[in-house]
């Protein structure tokens, strides 16, 4: 019987310390299952968003495909970087055909000559602008393979690009357009492949300038620009100024005028006003004693 006593104690106790353990396991189990049920409701999510990122890194594939097609058509380079440029002028405040003439041309001895855009300077003098988008082999040097095609196909557009400041230069724009600067610009509608070009022929710029032809990309384009815009609004400052003294002049001169004849008006005034008291006492000392003798 004691034994039997002291067993039941022991399980009590036993099941007293075990109940704790078993409420706990069970919260344990139900937040194990909760979590489980949010890992797979994300693992399907995460799915779902993996499949969806497949298809729109396709769709970019395919895209960039087809503009690297598109740019290596020639038509379409020059389009791109007309429209480049235009953005660029458009940006730096030079509104259409204001300050800045598009697509002027002009016959010389070697054909008809067309720059992209001859920018109006403040003073009768302008600066033609001419877009370039050599590309072909930077877009072979993106689509290499291994770094030692890379740096071949880097060091070709390099090359090409110095053949387009080359041909620049003998297009003498500066002989054909009398009012120029003696520098011709050459934009390239992309900072990268002046570097790509640059880390090749560190001096190309010292060359280019030799030949008067001034490389410039979007963000040096839009400070030369800038520039130019800055010197219209001073331009139309120097106008409005010399419009207003010559109001001014005009204002005085009339003032002028109107205080001769205001002069005039009070001589007049006082020639009057003599006439009148002449008149006056003549009436009162001749004509009116006469009077009272009639």
């Amino acid at each position: 019987s004691e034994a039997k006593g002291d067993l039941e104690q022991r399980q009590q106790a036993i099941a007293a310390v075990v109940e704790p353990i078993q409420l706990a396991l069970g919260k344990i189990d139900a937040e194990v299952r909760r979590v489980e049920t949010s890992r797979l409701e994300a693992y399907g999510a995460l799915s779902e968003e993996v499949k969806s990122l497949l298809g729109s890194q396709e769709k970019l594939q395919l895209e960039t495909g087809n503009l690297v097609k598109a740019l290596r058509r020639p038509e379409a380079r020059g389009r791109w970087g007309e429209m480049q440029l235009r953005r660029v002028v458009e940006f730096a405040g030079m509104l259409n055909h204001v300050d800045f003439v598009e697509q002027e041309s002009s016959n010389t001895e070697e054909g008809r000559r067309r720059p992209d855009l001859i920018v109006r300077l403040p003073g009768g003098r302008s600066v033609v602008v001419d877009a370039k988008t050599p590309l072909d082999a930077y877009l072979s040097a993106i689509e290499a393979k291994t770094e030692e095609e890379r740096a071949v196909f880097l060091i070709a557009h390099a090359r090409q690009l110095k053949e387009q400041v080359r041909k620049l230069a003998q297009s003498a724009y500066t002989s054909q357009f009398t009012d120029t600067p003696e520098f011709v610009v050459l934009f390239l509608p992309s900072d990268a492949f002046f570097t790509a070009a640059l880390e090749q022929e560190p001096g190309l710029i010292e060359e280019a300038f030799q030949q008067s032809v001034l490389i410039a990309t979007p963000a040096t384009l839009v400070a030369l620009l800038k520039t130019v815009y800055y010197g219209w609004r001073q331009e139309s400052l120097t106008e409005n100024a010399q419009k207003i003294a010559a109001e001014a002049r005009e204002l005085y001169n009339r003032v002028r005028i109107f205080s001769e004849h205001i002069d005039k008006v009070g001589k007049g005034l006082e020639d009057a006003v003599k006439a009148h008291n002449r008149a006056s006492s003549a009436f009162a000392s001749r004509v009116l004693p006469q009077g009272r003798r009639v």
